[in-house]
């Protein structure tokens, strides 16, 4: 928007071109809210590892007003997908109740040399996001209904960090894994796993056939299902 260029330009018409074949798409906003059961979420007791941990809340927010709402985020990564660099993709949506209001598309700055440190550099970004929704929403006086549900499918990943017992080997991934399991232990997030097949994000990540792409479009806009 500041230093506009002709590729920019580019883009816009790749934009119209697509709302100009699909005419009859539209966005759902559902204020309904998820059902997502307390089953696939681990219960850890983080006081002897992170004692301090705490959520950063608005010393100058307003007083919390009307009904409360519950946020959810896919978060996906695909690992080494750029050909000439093999950095890896971060995609992720973030849900307030059941309307996607945000989504996220972009290649990582580091090249992992795993599945693993792809998808634990993405859930790190993936958080940092979510902290700076429900900071957000504190500040709007949108009263929050607990941490916020983080879905993704990698279950290496999702044990490494809602496992206080779990140790991690890779020292390069050591900032990205003490961030998600500092987030947990404040109470900011939870985390599940859920199969890569339903996770929404995944359209943001790769190049997918027309049918398994409209698929996840449907579930991205019309989420109605709880991870199992």
């Amino acid at each position: 928007m500041m230093l506009p260029q002709e590729g920019h330009l580019q883009q816009c018409y790749h934009i119209f071109s697509y709302l100009k074949q699909f005419n009859r798409s539209r966005l759902i906003f559902d204020d309904s809210l998820p059902d997502l059961s307390d089953k696939y979420f681990h219960i850890c007791y983080w006081e002897e590892y992170y004692p301090d941990a705490a959520e950063v809340l608005p010393p100058n927010m307003p007083e919390a007003l009307g009904n409360s709402v519950t946020t959810t985020c896919f978060v996906d990564a695909d690992h080494a997908g750029c050909r000439v660099t093999r950095r890896s993709q971060t995609g992720l949506v973030i849900y307030i109740n059941k309307a996607p209001i945000i989504w996220f598309s972009k290649r990582q700055n580091t090249v992992e040399t795993s599945t693993f440190g792809s998808e634990f550099i993405a859930l790190k970004v993936a958080i940092d996001h979510v902290e700076a929704l429900r900071y957000k929403l504190r500040m709007f006086g949108i009263p929050l209904d607990g941490p916020t549900s983080i879905i993704c499918d990698n279950e290496s990943v999702v044990k490494n960090t809602t496992h206080s017992e779990s140790t991690l080997k890779r020292k390069h991934l050591s900032i990205a894994y003490h961030r998600c399991r500092e987030a947990i232990a404040a109470g900011c997030v939870r985390i599940a796993n859920e199969l890569g097949e339903y996770n929404p994000a995944d359209v943001l990540t790769k190049l997918l056939p027309g049918p398994r792409m409209r698929c996840l479009l449907r579930r991205l806009f019309y989420w109605n299902k709880s991870p199992d």
